[in-house]
């Protein structure tokens, strides 16, 4: 069974490594400690606690589930289309979008953003 320590657990669910261990501390995520006297989390209590995180009342209005908070690192824009990319953690994503979506929104560098993808094709790889 897959085991991750603290600080892999705080990259996959997108905290920091403190924010883990006040979850482990305070109850709500289970740890154990491995031979070497580390805190570790099991791959299953890591992914049960990552669904529990994704149960929001705020999403009720949508059917898209994926959803990447982060800062508008660059912006593109020409006379119809803009592109705009966000960098959520470690991910960068990219969005192409109309421009005057990009003018309502007023979506400049630095502005807080959130990338909502739904899509019907995911690729998913085995690092």
């Amino acid at each position: 069974m897959a085991a991750f320590r603290i600080g892999e657990a705080a990259q996959l669910l997108g905290v920091s490594a403190d924010t883990v261990r006040r979850w482990v501390d305070g109850g709500r995520l289970p740890a154990a400690r491995d031979e070497h006297g580390h805190r570790v989390i099991t791959g299953t209590d890591l992914a049960a606690f990552a669904r529990s995180l994704a149960e929001s009342p705020s999403l009720a209005g949508s059917s898209a589930r994926n959803r990447l908070r982060g800062i508008v690192t660059a912006i593109v824009k020409d006379r119809v289309m803009a592109q705009v990319d966000i960098q959520a953690g470690p991910y960068r994503v990219v969005s192409l979008m109309s421009r005057e979506a990009v003018d309502e929104m007023d979506l400049r560098v630095g502005s807080l953003a959130v990338a909502v993808i739904k899509s019907t094709a995911v690729v998913v790889e085995k690092p």
